[in-house]
């Protein structure tokens, strides 16, 4: 049975506009996957920089590392009153003023003196993340046709992998090549390039009408949605235990020496896994869920076997790639086909619970490699996903294929 969230408006829509809505419309995704590239790549710029801007701005490394972590927190924490309060307002010029923003935070960070500055402006940068991130799963599937809403969320997801393999190597290089400041004022002005590009491209749709908003407590209580969510906080933290730590976790094989190697395998391999997500997601959403936790498990399984073997560790790490890449598009389709209209705030608790897991990824697994060495993080990692893969296999209405009934 559809949600009553779900069922509160079935607009009729033309034959031909259904035709038309068959066709994944390749420029607005494609626009809206460079938007999500280029907020990851916002977010992770500072790691790519950090000797450059510790010398230039007076601050240590880790202060500059934690330019990262505020981002991270401060999305964690905005990004559900944010989505709420601005339900009502129209879907596109709220996603172009969000562009808008990225580039301003950018560039005021290319032109900054002080670390204080940077680091209020970040805090800016994760409030307008935890937005997109809750805007465009939503926005991508909205594009097209229920049964193809899959392919298209896959398509406007690619842009996370890619920033991860490509992005931060580019940014990193531009700043070698060009300074730490030239960098971040590139990345702006991309954005500005961006926003242009999505107004252009995008379609418009409304915000939710005032009549028809649910409260954030009913949304929570649609069938499903918790054991979406608990499944996405089990399956996140267990990338994040070990990824964390991925470099002395290498050690043993002596792939840490070729770290940016092993990273580039796994952010190709996981590009092939939105591929693959995107392919199946509409037609077998749960047995893609399970697929990813059963592949995330088996390389963990490889690395805490064959830690010091190296071609058993690179094999590990494009399987972890497959299995992580394909997860922002089956965590995020889930939840958008539960809650219906109510899907940017479906996707703003998943947004919260997904950074809310990478900052507790990193803190278990810190615990983990201090009280019992880098050995024990693969086995922990696969005891999470033990959890995760029984909460998505026993819960029925959680990952239903389209047009399924709970």
């Amino acid at each position: 049975m559809a949600s009553p969230i779900t069922e509160q408006s079935a607009p009729t829509i033309p034959a031909a506009a259904r035709r038309a809505r068959a066709r994944l419309p390749l420029n607005g995704l494609l626009a809206l996957a460079a938007v999500v590239f280029t907020g990851v790549v916002t977010e992770i710029l500072p790691a790519g920089l950090l000797p450059q801007m510790s010398a230039d701005l007076g601050a240590s490394e880790s202060q500059i590392g934690q330019l990262v972590a505020i981002y991270a927190v401060t999305t964690a924490i905005t990004v559900i009153p944010l989505t709420a309060v601005t339900r009502n307002l129209p879907r596109k010029p709220l996603l172009v003023a969000l562009v808008i923003g990225f580039a301003l935070v950018n560039g005021i960070t290319a032109i900054a003196d002080s670390y204080t500055v940077i680091l209020i402006a970040r805090v800016f940068g994760g409030m307008l993340a935890g937005l997109l991130w809750a805007m465009a799963a939503g926005y991508a599937m909205r594009t097209v046709e229920p049964e193809h809403a899959g392919r298209a969320l896959s398509v406007a997801m690619v842009g996370t992998p890619l920033a991860f393999a490509f992005g931060l190597p580019i940014a990193t290089t531009l700043g070698a090549a060009i300074g730490w400041r030239a960098a971040f004022g590139v990345i702006a002005v991309v954005g500005i390039g961006l926003a242009v590009w999505a107004a252009a491209a995008l379609p418009s749709f409304a915000g939710e009408r005032s009549g028809q908003r649910p409260s954030l407590s009913s949304v929570l209580r649609l069938p499903g949605l918790a054991a979406v969510l608990a499944t996405t906080a089990f399956f996140v933290l267990a990338h994040n235990v070990p990824y964390t730590y991925v470099a002395p976790l290498t050690v043993a094989s002596g792939i840490d020496r070729h770290l940016d190697l092993a990273l580039l395998v796994f952010g190709l391999f996981a590009v092939a896994g939105v591929i693959g997500a995107g392919a199946l997601v509409d037609r077998r959403l749960r047995s893609m869920v399970l697929f990813a936790a059963t592949v995330l498990g088996l390389a963990m399984i490889a690395i805490g076997l064959f830690a010091d073997q190296p071609v058993a560790v690179y094999l590990a790490l494009a399987a972890w790639g497959v299995a992580y890449g394909s997860s922002p598009t089956l965590l995020q389709a889930a939840p958008a086909r539960i809650a219906g209209d109510a899907a940017d705030v479906a996707q703003s608790m998943v947004v919260a619970t997904w950074n809310g897991s990478i900052a507790a990824g990193a803190f278990l697994g810190g615990l983990a490699l201090d009280a019992m060495g880098v050995e024990v993080l693969p086995w922990l990692a696969l005891a999470l996903l033990v959890v995760a893969a029984l909460i998505a296999a026993t819960a029925r209405a959680a990952f239903r294929p389209v047009g399924a009934e709970a």
